[in-house]
């Protein structure tokens, strides 16, 4: 009797835990699934050599190399999340598809991606996304043996509950661009460049505003206590006020803001000391 019963609670715990395990993945697989694709993207992709020089820059400044590798063949994040061969997903996939990854997070099986921080390229204008996919279609191809991607249950648990979303569902918070009206001011230059760059690590407004702030990026207004001379020292270098290491930003702004060019890092610094001021005003 009393091992029938002891079977009977094995089978009934069987089924709660199968009946939990389903839940969270169809949960999650909903959630997933629950994004529109955006529309169509159908620029005319570039192939003279003058596009392919702004794209080749585009692809080392926006940190494409950061995560898919130096060789832009992929690599795996976290021990969990694929960054897939950038160049195959160019050369192999229609702009469409790479567009839909690239400013919106949505995957070529129409899923929203989980790690893509499209949140950091979703202002990027319809020309630059086409000389990005056209410079990469000029790379050559490494094949590389890459795992495939699997979300690890916890994250799955996460979203199924609601405690966490696909980098697509936090894209409109991310503010639309202020000073566009004259495109090529250098206020205007500037603010493109940080609301396609900066807010990556610094907040969907460059305000620490992100839903995910660990406190280690801060707000940017920071950048009014620099001196244009230590704002380009900073931003060629990775060396900060005081002489100072800075962790992740002196890695990134030597592998990557240090090939911006000397006009990009002043609009930069233009749009940051006027962001900085209009915030402390009284």
């Amino acid at each position: 009797m009393l091992l029938r019963w002891f079977f009977r609670g094995a089978v009934v715990l069987t089924l709660i835990l199968f009946s939990g395990f389903i839940f969270v993945y169809l949960a999650s697989e909903a959630h997933l699934r629950s994004f529109s694709p955006p529309l169509a993207f159908d620029l005319p992709i570039p192939d003279d050599a003058e596009a392919m020089s702004r794209g080749e820059h585009l692809v080392q400044t926006r940190g494409c190399r950061g995560c898919h590798g130096s060789d832009l063949a992929g690599k795996i994040m976290w021990d969990f999340a694929l960054a897939p061969n950038l160049v195959e997903y160019a050369q192999h996939e229609t702009p469409r598809t790479f567009e839909a990854a690239l400013r919106h997070g949505i995957g070529r099986d129409g899923r929203a991606l989980y790690a893509m921080p499209s949140y950091n390229f979703i202002r990027l204008r319809d020309q630059d996304v086409a000389e990005i996919i056209g410079y990469l279609r000029t790379v050559p191809l490494v094949e590389k043996d890459l795992a495939t991607p699997s979300l690890p249950w916890e994250i799955r648990k996460d979203i199924a509950l609601g405690n966490d979303k696909a980098i697509a569902q936090y894209l409109d918070l991310v503010p639309a661009l202020q000073h566009q009206e004259n495109p090529n001011s250098s206020l205007a230059r500037g603010e493109y460049l940080a609301m396609t760059t900066c807010n990556e690590c610094h907040g969907f407004s460059l305000r620490a505003d992100s839903p995910w702030d660990d406190e280690t990026a801060p707000d940017l207004i920071i950048v009014q206590a620099y001196e244009e001379a230590a704002f380009r020292h900073l931003m060629k270098t990775g060396i900060a006020i005081g002489e100072r290491e800075v962790g992740l930003m002196s890695m990134v702004a030597r592998s990557r803001f240090a090939h911006f060019t000397d006009e990009e890092v002043g609009d930069l610094y233009h749009f940051l000391q006027d962001m900085s001021k209009k915030a402390n005003a009284p």
